[in-house]
């Protein structure tokens, strides 16, 4: 797709379309990303979104266990004195 620059002060910018803009879930923000020679345009997601939703969901389905114990059986603290 060509898409021409045009020009917000002494700087360059790009329109994209209502269709792209829906169709990538894009709001106010993008991660812009350069490269090996490519410009690359990613919608900026909230860090850790919907997160607290899977924990709950995982603490109800009781998947929120430990995978493996804090300190091993053959585990000694004494060499650290």
């Amino acid at each position: 797709m060509d898409v021409s620059l045009i020009s917000i002060g002494n700087s360059k910018g790009i329109r994209l379309s209502k269709t792209i803009l829906e169709k990538y879930n894009i709001q106010d923000t993008i991660e812009l990303v350069l490269e090996k020679g490519f410009i690359i345009l990613k919608p900026k997601t909230a860090a850790r979104k919907g997160w607290e939703k899977s924990f709950k969901k995982m603490h109800q389905n009781g998947d929120d266990k430990p995978l493996m114990t804090d300190v091993f059986k053959d585990e000694s603290f004494e060499e650290w004195s």
